[in-house]
């Protein structure tokens, strides 16, 4: 059961993740105990990354200025972001805190998700491949790529093209766009997702790596290219007729 106190007349948290909080080095940020349970607490604000769109959620420490503090686990989503810790009854409902998400998870994070849009992006643009699934990890992601005929994939040839695009330093920007503007962008990626999302969602967040990839996005990224490491092919795996899983690194010596 989760306990809840009310500071405005309804209970609303506010998902800071959404807006443009650093993608990496994210600064501790403050923020009052709403609510808890046996092993969560909810916090009135958050800049924790929750699970999602194939990337893991933050984990980090919470703590109070009498020298209380305890780690949080994989964040997690829901009507209310979920941050997990071992015993919550060390914190009292409606208590201040500060949260510290942990800065090198957060970053291997931010680093892969956004080269796995350049990757995403080049596998399309060079065989017309579509991205079905993807998975970001600290040292290793994958992406699913569908093909009209998988033997055309040449894993020299994307990772070539994904490190050009690296070595380019490109700013990667981020918009909150309208519906309207996002459903008839001439150059807008990965739209089959778009009718899940409740029509009371009027905006969304949308990730632009100039010139290459353009896509509505929730996930943690970085500021420029530039800051990723060069990615390292890991291998390919066939899922079934016309899909590959593609796994790669980024190679940080």
């Amino acid at each position: 059961m989760v306990r809840l106190v009310d500071y405005s007349g309804e209970t609303v948290q506010e998902m800071l993740h959404m807006l443009r909080h650093p993608g990496t080095n994210p600064p501790s940020f403050e923020a009052h105990v709403m609510g808890t349970s046996e092993s969560s607490l909810f916090l009135s604000e958050s800049h924790c990354y929750p699970r999602g769109g194939g990337q893991p959620g933050d984990t980090g420490y919470i703590s109070h200025s009498d020298g209380r503090t305890a780690p949080f686990f994989e964040v997690l989503p829901g009507e209310l972001i979920d941050h997990p810790v071992e015993d919550s009854s060390i914190f009292n409902v409606g208590e201040p805190i500060v949260c510290s998400i942990d800065p090198e998870r957060r970053n291997a994070h931010a680093l892969m998700h956004t080269s796995q849009h350049i990757f995403s992006a080049l596998a399309e643009d060079i065989w017309g491949a579509e991205t079905v699934g993807n998975q970001i990890g600290m040292e290793q992601s994958r992406v699913d790529l569908l093909f009209e005929d998988k033997t055309v994939f040449d894993p020299g040839v994307l990772i070539d093209a994904v490190n050009s695009v690296i070595d380019s330093a490109i700013p990667v920007n981020v918009h909150e766009w309208d519906r309207d503007t996002i459903t008839n962008h001439k150059d807008m990626r990965h739209m089959k997702f778009i009718d899940r999302i409740p029509p009371s969602v009027t905006h969304l967040r949308v990730i632009e790596v100039d010139g290459v990839d353009l896509c509505p996005c929730a996930g943690t990224h970085v500021v420029n290219t530039r800051e990723i490491h060069p990615v390292t092919f890991k291998g390919v795996r066939n899922k079934g007729k016309g899909r590959l899983r593609v796994s790669y690194s980024l190679n940080s010596d």
